[in-house]
């Protein structure tokens, strides 16, 4: 009886040992340090210009508005938007948004990806690929899909980053919280989304690609890779 008690007592050891490494390492790693806080903040609406290269901003063209409850749960994501449409000289458009959100730690605070974003408006999704988008000597990972609404056929390029790492979503997404987590680190990130009104595909992506690269060749190297990551050759 004795040894039966012993025995109850050094499982009820063992038991407590394992609540407690399990309680320390929740502890341990648990980020705390905000990428965000730790680093010059931006400004996007400021960061961003209004015209460059052959693009420049038109304020012709309102916004699609958003639901409220949609809108609620963007400010909540949210730090900062940018939503702009340019047109170029041959008065072809392109649509850009670029959302900026503290706290891309978790599967609750990241950004919302057009894959759900669009059909909350609506709109029915098709033709999802991932590929690069050529930057330089950079191919950044994207994602294209076009978004339909009625007679409206929208191309979309996209890209997500966490801390200054750009990538697609999904995996790559959670794999670069995972990452950062064990450093401790909780990282800030964006969505950034390029889109115009075209029946041909193929033509659109080239344009977005040619105002994309436009656009960061406009902006200096901090912004640069806030909004695309490191990149080769800076």
């Amino acid at each position: 009886m004795l040894k039966r008690f012993f025995a109850n007592d050094y499982y009820s050891l063992i038991i407590a040992s394992i609540l407690f490494l399990s309680a320390f390492l929740g502890y341990a790693l648990t980020p705390r340090q905000v990428m965000a806080t730790s680093r010059p903040q931006i400004d996007l609406e400021k960061s961003i210009p209004a015209s460059f290269g052959d693009w420049k901003f038109d304020g012709s063209v309102a916004p699609i508005t958003t639901s409220a409850d949609v809108q609620s749960k963007l400010d909540e994501l949210y730090s900062q938007i940018v939503s702009r449409t340019y047109i170029n000289s041959k008065g072809q458009q392109i649509m850009l948004s670029i959302a900026y959100g503290r706290d891309q730690g978790g599967d609750g605070t990241q950004v919302h990806r057009p894959e759900y974003c669009y059909p909350a408006q609506g709109f029915e999704l098709k033709n999802s690929k991932d590929g690069q988008l050529k930057y330089k000597e950079n191919d950044i990972p994207v994602r294209r899909l076009l978004a339909i609404h009625g007679n409206r056929i929208e191309p979309i390029t996209y890209w997500i980053t966490v801390g200054d790492t750009a990538l697609r979503s999904g995996f790559e997404r959670k794999m670069a919280q995972i990452n950062y987590g064990l450093k401790g680190t909780i990282p800030d990130g964006l969505l950034f989304r390029v889109s115009s009104i075209s029946a041909d595909s193929n033509q659109a992506y080239q344009l977005q690609e040619k105002f994309t690269n436009e656009l960061l060749n406009s902006v200096d190297m901090p912004t640069r890779i806030r909004l695309a990551g490191h990149l080769q050759g800076e």
